[in-house]
């Protein structure tokens, strides 16, 4: 009896590990290090390639385009792809790898420069 539900529970359980460990890389840099998070080169290609299909102008609010608006709009923006908002974000995912979301961080913490 046992052998008849050992594959199929060892395949449902392997398939759930695959699942929730490709989510996110766990790769996480620290803030304390001395690399400046630029604005231009790291955060607004970060916000074209995954935000701004929505958050365009006349689109989804908040309107993403600019160092103004994001700027604006970090700490909320931060909350929602943390998960911690209302949506997690991007919309529909998958969810940013935590590097992403670390340097985005990071970007706030250094005063959300215009570099």
């Amino acid at each position: 009896m046992m052998k008849k539900y050992f594959l199929p529970v060892l395949f449902v359980g392997l398939s759930l590990v695959l699942i929730f460990s490709c989510k996110k890389d766990k790769v996480i840099a620290t803030c304390e290090s001395n690399e400046t998070v630029y604005f231009s080169t790291q955060i607004m290609p970060m916000i074209q390639e995954n935000c701004i299909s929505c958050h365009d102008a006349g689109m989804t609010a908040p309107t993403l385009t600019g160092h103004a608006n994001v700027a604006s709009n970090a700490n909320l923006i931060l909350s929602s792809l943390k998960g911690e908002g209302v949506q997690l974000m991007p919309l529909g995912g998958p969810a940013l790898n935590d590097s992403l979301i670390n340097q985005f961080s990071c970007w706030i913490s250094q005063g959300k420069s215009n570099n």
